[in-house]
Formats: C-alpha cells, sequence, structure tokens
C-alpha cells in the first residue's frame, strides 16, 4: 500500500534549491514509482501563486493520480489555533500549524517539510503531538525528506 505522504510548500521549493534539489528529487522519484501518494492541500495551492513560475508548474508535470487534494477545514482551523495558543510556535507561524492540523486531521502517514525552525523540529513535534493526544487526534510523524529516500548499499 502506497504511503500518504503531505507535503508543505517547502518541498515544491527544495525541488529547485541548490541545497535541497537532490533529496528533493529523490522523494519525487519515490512518487513516480508509486511508492507514495503526495497530500497536497489549498493551502499550499494558496501559498505556491506567489512563487516563481517554474516552482508553481511543478506539480503539473505530475498525472493527478498521483495526488490526493484535502482542503483546509474549520477543524483544521481551531486545531492549527491551539497549538498557537499552547504556544508550540508563536502567532506567525500559522500557516504551519494550519499544515501540521490539516496532516493530522486527514490521518496521514507521515508530513515532510525542510521548515526545520517551525515544523521538523523534535521540540515542536512533541508540542504538537501533545496537544493532537490529548484533543484525541493521532500522533502525527514529521520527517525531513532526507529520512524518506532510499539510500544504496
Amino acid at each position: 500500500m502506497k504511503q500518504r505522504v503531505y507535503i508543505d510548500t517547502s518541498i515544491v521549493g527544495g525541488y529547485f534549491d541548490e541545497e535541497f534539489s537532490e533529496t528533493t528529487k529523490g522523494l519525487f522519484e519515490r512518487l513516480e514509482n508509486n511508492e507514495f501518494v503526495f497530500i497536497i492541500s489549498d493551502l499550499l495551492e494558496l501559498e505556491l501563486t506567489g512563487a516563481p513560475k517554474n516552482v508553481r508548474d511543478l506539480l503539473y508535470q505530475f498525472s493527478t493520480d498521483k495526488f490526493e487534494r484535502v482542503t483546509l477545514t474549520e477543524e483544521a482551523i481551531q486545531l492549527a489555533d491551539q497549538y498557537i495558543i499552547e504556544k508550540v510556535v508563536g502567532k506567525t507561524s500559522i500557516e504551519d500549524c494550519r499544515h501540521i492540523a490539516l496532516a493530522t486531521i486527514n490521518r496521514v502517514d507521515v508530513l515532510v517539510s525542510w521548515n526545520f525552525k517551525h515544523i521538523v523540529n523534535l521540540d515542536r513535534i512533541k508540542g504538537y503531538n501533545s496537544v493532537n493526544y490529548r484533543l484525541g487526534y493521532p500522533m502525527i510523524e514529521i520527517r525531513s525528506p532526507k529520512d524518506l529516500i532510499r539510500y544504496e548499499d
């Protein structure tokens, strides 16, 4: 069964970033090999509207059956707000919290991001999962693409 992998905006941008490109392309190879289905949100699509054209158009290079779309709901907004209320991150990180809430509510296998400050950060992950646990949501697995690519022996 394919893993359901929620991607945030940093993954799409990382495809073209010199520092992150090689690893990000490895993640997309696994998508092309039908090992993953990428979960993308209307929030991601909104954030991409201000990106350079090559970044905006990246996901269109792949067949639509490689993706599952999810929508920002009132439930996700409330969960994201709770992360802020409980000071997992500050108010300026609300969009990051919304990505995490969407991934949590949609029960993805893993959320993948290059955002080490607000998302792929052990203390933050513990905070998000503490809120999730107390509110009856599942724990969320959060990783960088380095944890999802295959390394040759």
